[in-house]
This record gives structure tokens, sequence and C-alpha cells, in this order.
């Protein structure tokens, strides 16, 4: 029998990829009916915002398979597709850059721990949600496991990310703007891994994701 909290989760999650979905996608929508309206002299600038949007719309869907979906466990994910995930996200805006190297001993050597891209995936969306206008993502071998930092002008976590992402707000309560941090919560409670706030300073904050066994 499907929980009331199994429900909520999937409702807010259902809600959140189609909130982050629907622009991109009803922009892709909207370059066809400019075409079909204006004809072929708006064909180019048409194409340019379909081509644009359908790019969006793919790489958010690529990211979030690997964070939510089943596939982002798989043992031959690496550090390396996640860079290539996020990246395709944040090339569109260009506001935020990525700053690390996917070859480099990220705190686990070449020995990944299940889920272990999975969650790393789930704290680069973190951590670039905490970058309201813009900013540099970093990777590095942290005390015990990986440290994800975010920094740029007023870095700093969605008001009850936290809470959520400690699992600590009750179900009812999450709203679809912080169930990002409550699911990926779920995931490290699952797969054994610690994901928490690290620190948080003017203009920048880090997260820990460290394994402590488990699935």
């Amino acid at each position: 029998m499907t929980t009331p909290i199994t429900m909520r989760v999937l409702e807010m999650m259902a809600s959140k990829i189609c909130h982050d979905l629907i622009s991109p996608i009803g922009a892709v929508n909207n370059g066809v009916e400019f075409m079909r309206d204006m004809g072929a002299d708006s064909a180019g600038d048409a194409a340019d915002l379909i081509a644009f949007s359908a790019a969006q719309a793919s790489a958010k869907l690529q990211a979030y398979r690997m964070a939510y979906g089943a596939g982002g466990a798989d043992a031959n994910i690496k550090p390396e597709d996640v860079y290539k995930a996020i990246h395709g996200i944040i090339v569109q805006d260009k506001k935020i850059k990525q700053d690390w190297d996917f070859n480099a001993d990220l705190g686990y050597g070449r020995d990944y721990p299940k889920g272990y891209c999975k969650l790393l995936a789930c704290a680069l969306l973190l951590a670039m949600d905490c970058l309201p206008r813009g900013g540099v993502l970093s990777v590095k071998a942290g005390a015990n496991g990986t440290l994800i930092r975010a920094e740029g002008t007023n870095a700093a976590p969605r008001a009850g990310m936290e809470e959520a992402l400690s699992l600590s707000t009750p179900i009812e309560k999450v709203e679809p703007i912080v169930m990002h941090g409550y699911l990926s919560g779920l995931l490290a409670e699952h797969y054994g891994f610690d994901l928490a706030v690290a620190e948080k300073g003017d203009g920048f904050m880090s997260v820990a994701l460290a394994h402590k066994g488990g699935a």
C-alpha cells in the first residue's frame, strides 16, 4: 500500500519537475507558433528559440534522470558524467560555471560507493540553487568524503532547504521549492551517505557528501 509520505514525495517531485520544464517546453511551442504565424521570414529566429529551449529541457531531463532515476546509481556512472550533465544546464545561461577536475581524487579515489555519483549530482543541483546571481561550483576531496562549494554573490540555501535536506521538516510541510533537498536527504539515507550543508559565509556555501555505509 502506498503511504501518505510516498504520495506526498511523488506529488511534490512531480510539481517541481513540471515547474522546471514548463518554461523551456512552452518556449519550444511558442517558437513553433511564431513560425506558423509569421511565415518563412521568421524561420531563423524561431529555429534559434526552438533549439535553445529544447536544449534547456533536454539538459534538465538528463540531470534529473541522473539525480532522481534508478540509472544514476549505476556503477558505470562516473564524476565525468555528472560534470557533463550539470554543464548541459549551466551552459545555457552562462551565469554559473564549474571549476573542478572530474578526474581528480574527490575523496574516494576510483572506488566510488554505490550511489555516489547520484548523490554528487543531487549535491551540485542543490549548490546551483544556492547561486541566485550566478557564480562558481567546485568539487574537491573533503575531510571525510567530498566537499561541494558554491561561491557567488548572495550565495545561500533557500529558506527551509537545510531542514528539508536533514529530513527534519515534516513531509506534509515540505513545499516543491525545497523538495529537491528533501528527496536528496532521502536518497542519501537510502544509499548510506551523509549529505548536509557544511558551512556558510559571505558569498559562499559548501555541502559535504560523506559515505557512512549502507546500500
